[in-house]
């Protein structure tokens, strides 16, 4: 947790004049360099007084309230930046868009406490570190760690809210191409359910849980690969492991995927080292300028293979 500024540092407001509001939405429409959940925390953590009190983020706020605030510099962390390569698809002031490989994990966590896809863009642009104080500097959105394709990263916190702004509102649109065991039926359709956590083990997710997020994904068959499928999938919302989930959940999990899938059939084929999933397209708006951004990636190799060594076997 941060440490409480002190008196001397905090920077007072006018009086406040208008309807009441709460403090935490009064504050990020007001300083919308930092979201609405960054004022949230730094006001818990005591880095917002009302007349010289500390207050919760729905504190009403009343005529002549006088709110005084600081910001604490970035948490120390033990991130370490590391020359890791990197695929970039564009870079600016704001944002910067990578074409992530499998096998990389995309932030620290316990087990993964270097090598990851935030040690290698605090390497590139150090600046990273800035941001909102953050553990996970940047990261707006996430890839499984066996899941290649697409991200956008920010690079400052004005990028970061703009992004999250259309992330959350579902403006973001989100391609995949997977592989999955069997033949959908309908071969195309809408998943609708519920994604939470497995109540079984923590670990994993489930469309069936005891509370979870609504959770949309859109699906069409692309091709027919003897008893596996090559599918184009589209998502609404951003659940953890939600492509996987939902086609487990409809009887189509995705090849390869040794959590939520099953082991292969086919001895024949080449070896399948991780699951078959690429983000293949993401748009979205630029939080600076507004211009709509489309970015894409080329299937894998690995992924390629496979889909070869299916196509032959058919013949």
């Amino acid at each position: 947790m941060e440490s409480t500024g002190s008196s001397s540092s905090r920077q007072s407001l006018p009086p406040y004049s208008g309807p009441a509001v709460r403090l935490d939405m009064w504050l990020s429409s007001q300083f919308t360099e930092h979201s609405r959940a960054r004022w949230q925390a730094l006001i818990k953590s005591g880095h917002v007084v009302v007349n010289g009190k500390p207050r919760k983020p729905n504190y009403p706020l009343h005529e002549n309230d006088v709110v005084a605030f600081d910001i604490p510099p970035p948490q120390k962390t033990e991130l370490i930046p590391e020359d890791i390569p990197l695929s970039i698809l564009f870079e600016d002031n704001d944002i910067i868009v990578i074409d992530k490989p499998w096998n990389l994990v995309v932030h620290p966590a316990p087990g993964h406490a270097s090598g990851t896809l935030v040690n290698a863009l605090i390497h590139h642009c150090g600046e990273l570190l800035s941001i909102g104080g953050e553990l996970r500097p940047g990261i707006v959105h996430r890839l499984d760690r066996d899941t290649s394709g697409v991200m956008v990263v920010a690079k400052n916190e004005q990028a970061m809210n703009g992004l999250a702004a259309q992330f959350k509102s579902h403006r973001v649109h989100k391609e995949y191409v997977a592989l999955v065991w069997g033949q959908p039926k309908p071969p195309g359709g809408t998943i609708e359910t519920l994604v939470g956590r497995n109540p079984h083990d923590r670990k994993k997710m489930t469309a069936r849980p005891l509370a979870g997020r609504p959770a949309v994904t859109h699906y069409e068959t692309v091709e027919i690969l003897g008893d596996i499928s090559m599918l184009r999938v589209r998502i609404e919302t951003g659940r953890t492991h939600q492509i996987r989930v939902h086609l487990t959940h409809i009887g189509h999990p995705v090849v390869g995927d040794r959590q939520y899938g099953r082991a292969r059939k086919k001895e024949d084929l080449p070896p399948v080292e991780r699951q078959m999933l690429h983000a293949e397209r993401l748009a979205f708006d630029h939080p600076r300028t507004g211009e709509t951004l489309e970015f894409t990636s080329p299937l894998p190799a690995d992924m390629r293979e496979l889909i070869r060594a299916l196509r032959e076997e058919k013949r």
